[in-house]
């Protein structure tokens, strides 16, 4: 089943008109706040839609609206839906009720991501907030309304399982910027190589993050550190990553498991709030790399290069060198190779 239809989010003071659906039986939305809208009828254009639908639900004459994007809706095997979706900024009239739910104005800042709404929703949500302009956002559930995919413009967005703190799953699946927004704890993979020298005894290899990643741009960071995609687990994203960052395709028993690292900090970058809330499997590599033979990607590291284990925890405890590596990460790295480093 294909269908055509508008969402609209009314904005005043700060706050989106939100509907909670609970009054239709067999609603794929019920129970779930959306904003208004509905289906086209018989040759309607979406503007017609969008102003019928409104006044329809809300009693509210539309005179200033913006057309945001398309939102390809896939539920299941049997139903896609592609949505216009619009804000609008200027009304008029009186409201009425609405006969598929309750209307209620919402902070859009502090509490629309709070409310029982679609993981998909909440992309949207981030989009329109930093100002995006026309985009295509596709969003693939399955029939337990868990987010399967998401694609922003025909490009796949990162999904992340979201954990307990126990570090089981929780069940949700949330978008990798939603996730830094709201701080939800999720699961990531590190590993640093090593090699011996004869000054403290181990180097590590250190990336420089490339100047457009979303957070801590230019530092320098972990050989190689990604997120656990959703469904995937920690050494199979720990390879991964080593293979797309820097090119090293090693096998899994070449990995030593260090332990679990949990970390959390706050910044601001790009005027955005960024919010990491991890759960990090560690790992050590120590199998022989030739630095100048490494294939960078380009969209994540600028360089690469060994450092002393000591003279690194001398900066970073300084704060000598732009990085964004953490001291109690490197003691657990410490204590596996001078403890124990020598066993193979």
């Amino acid at each position: 089943m294909t269908r055509l239809s508008t969402l609209c989010y009314i904005e005043q003071d700060g706050k989106y008109l939100m509907l909670h659906r609970t009054v239709k039986k067999n609603d794929v939305n019920k129970d779930k706040w959306i904003g208004v809208g509905g289906h086209f009828e018989e040759k309607e254009s979406p503007e017609e839609c969008l102003l019928r639908e409104v006044w329809e639900e809300t009693g509210y004459t539309l005179t200033s609206w913006q057309y945001r994007g398309i939102v390809t809706f896939v539920y299941g095997e049997d139903t896609v839906e592609y949505m216009s979706l619009y804000t609008a900024d200027g009304f008029t009239g009186e409201a009425h009720p609405c006969d598929e739910g309750q209307l209620e104005w919402v902070d859009k800042e502090e509490e629309v991501l709070r409310l029982n709404i679609w993981e998909g929703d909440k992309i949207f949500f981030r989009l329109l907030n930093e100002g995006r302009p026309f985009f295509s956002l596709k969003l693939v559930y399955d029939k337990s309304d868990t987010l399967l995919e998401a694609a922003l413009d025909g490009e796949p967005l990162e999904l992340f399982d979201i954990l307990n703190e126990d570090g089981t799953k929780t069940g949700l699946v949330r978008e990798r910027g939603v996730a830094h927004l709201e701080g939800s704890l999720h699961p990531t993979s590190h590993v640093w190589i090593v090699r011996e020298n004869d000054r403290s005894g181990w180097d590590l290899l250190l990336q420089k993050r490339s100047a457009c990643k979303d957070s801590n741009p230019g530092c320098w960071d972990i050989s190689s550190a990604g997120h656990v995609e959703a469904g995937n687990d920690y050494l199979p994203a720990a390879l991964r990553e080593l293979s797309e960052e820097i090119g090293i395709r090693a096998r899994a028993e070449e990995l030593h498991f260090v332990g679990m690292r949990r970390a959390r900090f706050e910044d601001v970058f790009y005027g955005r709030p960024f919010r990491d809330n991890e759960l990090s499997a560690i790992y050590i590599y120590r199998e022989p790399v030739d630095e100048k033979a490494l294939t960078l990607q380009a969209s994540e590291v600028e360089e690469v290069r060994w450092m002393d284990f000591k003279e690194c925890w001398r900066q970073v405890e300084e704060g000598t060198l732009p990085n964004c590596m953490y001291l109690d990460e490197l003691k657990m790295v410490g204590d596996c190779l001078f403890n124990r480093g020598k066993e193979k």
